[in-house]
């Protein structure tokens, strides 16, 4: 009876073991899962549907974005998996859950519905820029590359603020983003009842993702850390949000003493 059970466990453990095995071949390798893969630059692109001729604009915005973030190493070989009728998204879907898009190792798998014309991914109604979402997703491939499996999330004990935030440092350079008070004065000013931003190209970030990016930007434009030391710091979230929250109101008061000093001299020439 025993030698029975150790049998109906050995092959349990092995029909378990081969499935993973399997379901990490197929992750690996997403050409198992698609009709077509184009080679541009550095990266690999899976798709079903022929490519569109706007993707590689899009790609060399989001890759001009990443070769801004220190982590950045030009040999990285990066996948990016479209979603346009191929199974591999379905199935990162079932092992990670739903997202406009997912980024880890050296994948990037879209889940929305992209639209390269508009530079969108839409996804429940909502739309992220493209190629800023690239960037993002992208840049969680250089902190594996960087880190390795076991340094970096969800493995290690990395907070979400610092590990979230980083990506979204790095893809949000469109416009006047780059400008830490205007990115104060937008969060203030929308409605904090709805979980969206919305970004001036009427595309949207969610708002804590949004929040990890301020405090990011503000620990590495302000502060001028590294993105290492920011890791290193052990500071907690609440503790730079409050010191982000004073250097905002010094900030605007500065602004607005620069304002009505403005108001003044214009007045007295006048």
């Amino acid at each position: 009876m025993k030698r029975k059970a150790t049998n109906w466990l050995l092959r349990i453990l092995f029909s378990v073991l081969f499935i993973a095995a399997l379901l990490l071949g197929i992750i690996l390798k997403p050409i198992l899962s698609y009709a077509n893969k184009t080679h541009y630059k550095n990266v690999a692109v899976f798709h079903n549907e022929p490519l569109n001729t706007q993707f590689t604009k899009v790609l060399d915005q989001a890759l001009s974005d990443l070769k801004k973030s220190e982590l950045y190493r030009q040999n990285l070989h990066l996948d990016i998996c479209l979603n346009d009728g191929s199974n591999y998204p379905k199935l990162i879907k079932v092992l990670r859950g739903p997202a406009f898009a997912w980024g880890f190792y050296n994948k990037v798998v879209l889940q929305g519905s992209m639209n390269c014309e508009g530079n969108y991914v839409e996804l429940n109604g909502y739309k992220w820029n493209l190629a800023q979402l690239l960037a993002h997703e992208m840049t969680h491939c250089l902190q594996f590359d960087c880190y390795g499996l076991l340094n970096s999330k969800p493995f290690a004990d990395i907070p979400n603020w610092k590990w979230e935030g980083y990506a979204e440092y790095v893809a949000r350079k469109k416009g006047d983003q780059n400008d830490l008070v205007k990115n104060l004065d937008r969060l203030h000013q929308s409605d904090s009842n709805i979980w969206e931003i919305t970004l001036e190209d009427s595309t949207i970030s969610s708002r804590e993702y949004y929040n990890y990016w301020t405090l990011v930007q503000y620990s590495l434009d302000i502060k001028h850390w590294t993105y290492q030391q920011l890791l290193d710091n052990a500071s907690s979230e609440d503790k730079i949000r409050e010191e982000m929250a004073s250097w905002y109101a010094d900030k605007k008061a500065e602004n607005e003493d620069k304002r009505i000093c403005a108001q003044k001299t214009m007045r007295a020439t006048n």
